[in-house]
């Protein structure tokens, strides 16, 4: 299947060469421009990884706080769990977890960034996806495969780049959103962006909460977001962020198990500065960051038979770190990009007494603070070796406190042809160094442990036709993993092995300028099966536009889901249909409904935690 899959890949690429008679001009830009898969602004059509990019306005119609949804609809290859309307949770019970290609952010082996800075829990070493919000966000780019050449650790199976909202001309705008729905459900969010002469910045706050479909599963949340840039010169612009989220969570139990008190209040954020260099030959960053996170945990007890808790697990942990890049440009065709990042991850995980307050000494090493660090520095090299090939070539060396040093190469090739497509190949490594808790936490954890290892290979097509009416992409990888962190007789070891392999497609099209429909597909071949990776997914998108009317459909098809670890596990297979209805009565001002799971169909994608069937919001927004 492999062999006939890249061989139909290289005759559509043959194929279309053979037909550039008939073909689009050469030299049109095919592709966004991106920065996932560079460090800097480039376009797509010119680097060899595989990037998604989901813009504004696919996110701002989807009226959902969270990019999640958005992103799991938008992106082949990618599947999120989720147990609720809204909110997804953490600890036991808690959601939220990214698969991409069979590589869980769940093991901390996805990273999330927020401009190119890392955001994870510094001691379980995940992401927290009730922390990523439409409200910040000018885009996403979602980089399908390795990036630790660029990002280091966690990286090892891919990168969601969330590009946050920046005023691009003088003046003020302000947008407001607020919906209720379903299961007491309201969602409200305000956003105001500025730019005068050389000062910018935005300033945004979300709030929203919901019963959700179970008893106990209550969620509530407040989110906060500051952007402020300055350029002192055309060449140099000093930049600050801040974005905070604070929410509480109740984890009902499985529909088999229910608990009581399983409670949660988790507080997590974020603030960077930095100083950004541009000129026509060189561009470059410098910058600084903090991520916080403050948890507090009631673990709970069995509805039937069971206690309440007498104590509270408490934690606190912070990844400190400095990211330096500088691009430069030393003679025709080249491009070379080095960089250096630190970071300090340190945290302190402990109980305290419900009643008093007081900490609890404990047997385990969860009241030590624990502290690791690491520091690299990469190179990556593109050089156009004729008018439509270009190779990239790239090696980091990444030093970890604990584990000792990693080199991590990465090359690729792009092909470009006269009929706007792009024939690419690349191989790139990627790794994760072992997290706090499986080093020093709880009985299985152990000191010796050694990072997780993948090398990935991948073969893609692109192009765009019909001037740019049209744009459609296909590829195929290969990947293999060991060193994975397994827990056997009691003990945290580097065991475990992943084999995958794979299809991505998607597509785009306009038609008659007012109806547009994309759609994506992804099948993954898994030697050992994980929970939360489907073997196949598809979404089809369809948005018609006329006067004052904007209705949106799309429809998601999940084959082959493991909703839990094990051979004997269920496998989920369940199609949704969700429909949204824009109306403008007047300028500036719309009203919204929109459905999801219009099926009604029942359905988990965490075990034990039945989605709700057809729920409804309906609100109105309005841009001053």
């Amino acid at each position: 299947m492999k062999r006939h899959i890249i061989l139909a890949l290289c005759c559509m690429a043959c194929a279309d060469i053979l037909a550039q008679g008939d073909s689009i001009k050469s030299g049109r830009n095919i592709d966004e421009v991106i920065v996932t898969g560079s460090r800097q602004p480039v376009l797509q059509r010119n680097i060899p990884v595989t990037v998604s990019v989901i813009d504004n306005s696919t996110l701002k119609a989807a009226h959902s706080s969270s990019v999640m949804p958005t992103v799991m609809e938008q992106v082949p290859g990618l599947f999120v769990t989720s147990r609720a309307m809204m909110g997804y949770g953490v600890s036991n019970g808690g959601s939220g977890g990214m698969m991409m290609r069979g590589i869980s952010s769940a093991a901390g082996q996805m990273l999330v960034l927020i401009d190119g800075h890392p955001q994870y829990n510094g001691i379980y070493g995940h992401s927290i996806s009730d922390s990523y919000q439409t409200l910040m966000t000018d885009h996403i780019e979602v980089m399908r495969g390795p990036a630790s050449l660029l990002y280091g650790s966690n990286a090892m199976g891919g990168v969601m780049n969330i590009v946050t909202r920046k005023m691009k001309h003088d003046g003020m705008q302000t947008d407001i959103n607020v919906g209720a729905g379903s299961y007491g459900t309201v969602d409200a969010e305000v956003s105001s962006s500025m730019r005068y002469g050389r000062f910018s910045g935005t300033v945004a706050g979300q709030y929203g909460r919901s019963d959700n479909h179970r008893a106990d599963m209550g969620f509530e949340q407040y989110c906060g977001y500051m952007n402020l840039n300055y350029d002192m010169t055309s060449h140099w612009k000093v930049f600050a962020n801040a974005d905070v989220t604070h929410f509480a969570a109740s984890n009902p139990g499985t529909e088999e198990r229910p608990m009581k008190e399983a409670d949660q209040w988790i507080t997590r954020g974020v603030v960077s500065a930095g100083i950004d260099n541009r000129y026509e030959r060189t561009n470059g960053s410098l910058s600084f960051y903090n991520n916080f996170g403050i948890h507090k945990i009631n673990d709970g007890y069995a509805a039937q038979g069971g206690r309440p808790q007498t104590r509270l697990f408490r934690s606190k942990d912070a990844l400190m770190g400095v990211n330096f890049y500088q691009n430069i440009v030393p003679w025709k065709g080249g491009n070379i990009t080095f960089g250096i990042d630190y970071s300090h991850i340190y945290g302190r995980a402990y109980y305290t007494d419900r009643t008093t307050g007081a900490v609890l000494q404990t047997q385990n090493k969860q009241s030590a603070h624990v502290h690791n660090n690491e520091i690299a520095a990469y190179t990556d090299i593109r050089q156009e070796i004729t008018a439509g090939i270009s190779l990239e070539a790239g090696v980091r060396y990444d030093n970890h406190s604990v584990t000792g040093g990693e080199w991590i190469p990465q090359g690729g090739v792009v092909i470009a042809t006269n009929a706007d497509g792009q024939l690419k190949a690349m191989v790139g490594r990627g790794f994760r160094n072992p997290t706090m808790r499986e080093m020093y936490m709880y009985p299985p954890s152990n000191e010796d442990l050694k990072p997780e290892r993948m090398t990935n290979y991948e073969l893609s097509w692109r192009q765009k036709l019909c001037g740019g009416r049209l744009t459609y992409g296909a590829n195929i990888f290969y990947l293999k993993a060991d060193n994975i962190i397994q827990t056997v007789n009691r003990k945290n070891i580097n065991t475990g092995k992943l084999e995958n392999s794979g299809v991505e497609a998607d597509m785009k099209v306009t038609i008659l300028r007012n109806l547009s429909i994309n759609t994506n597909h992804s099948y993954l071949h898994q030697a050992s099966p994980v929970a939360g990776a489907p073997t196949y997914k598809c979404y089809l998108g369809v948005t018609w536009n006329k006067g004052r009317w904007r209705i949106g459909g799309g429809l998601t098809q999940v084959s082959g889901l493991y909703i839990e670890a094990g051979d004997d596990s269920p496998l989920e297979n369940f199609t949704l249909i969700s429909l949204s209805v824009d109306y403008t009565p007047v300028k500036n001002m719309a009203i919204w409904l929109k459905g999801d799971n219009l099926l009604g169909q029942r359905y988990e994608t965490y075990a034990g935690y039945p989605m709700p069937k057809a729920t409804f919001m309906s609100g109105i927004s309005i841009h001053i």
